[in-house]
C-alpha cells in the first residue's frame, strides 16, 4: 500500500466503498430472487411486524436522502433604507 503523502487528495468525495456496494448488490439480488416468498411471509405477519421488517430493510435497498440546509448571510449595514424596508416586508408577509 502506498504511503500517504502531503497534498494527496485521497478518496474523491462521493466515491463508493467497493465492499459496501458489493454487499448492497447482493442484498438487492437476494431480495429480487426471492420476492414472491418474501411477499408471502410478509402477508403472514402482523401489521406491526410487517412495518418493522420493511423499515429495517429499506436502508439496504434505497439510498438515504441527505438533509440540506440553505444559509445566506445578509450584510444589513450595506443596505439602503429602501432595501431594508423591502426585506422586512418580505419577511413579515411570507
Amino acid at each position: 500500500m502506498p504511503k500517504f503523502e502531503k497534498g494527496n487528495p485521497g478518496k474523491p468525495k462521493g466515491a463508493k466503498n467497493k465492499s459496501t456496494q458489493l454487499m448492497r448488490d447482493r442484498i438487492q439480488s437476494l431480495f429480487d430472487d426471492n420476492f414472491e416468498k418474501i411477499q408471502e411471509d410478509l402477508e403472514s405477519l402482523e401489521a406491526k411486524d410487517r412495518l418493522k421488517f420493511l423499515t429495517d430493510l429499506i436502508p439496504y435497498l434505497m439510498p438515504k436522502l441527505q438533509s440540506t440546509t440553505h444559509s445566506q448571510s445578509i450584510d444589513l449595514d450595506s443596505m439602503t433604507e429602501l432595501e431594508l424596508d423591502i426585506l422586512i416586508n418580505r419577511i413579515v408577509n411570507e
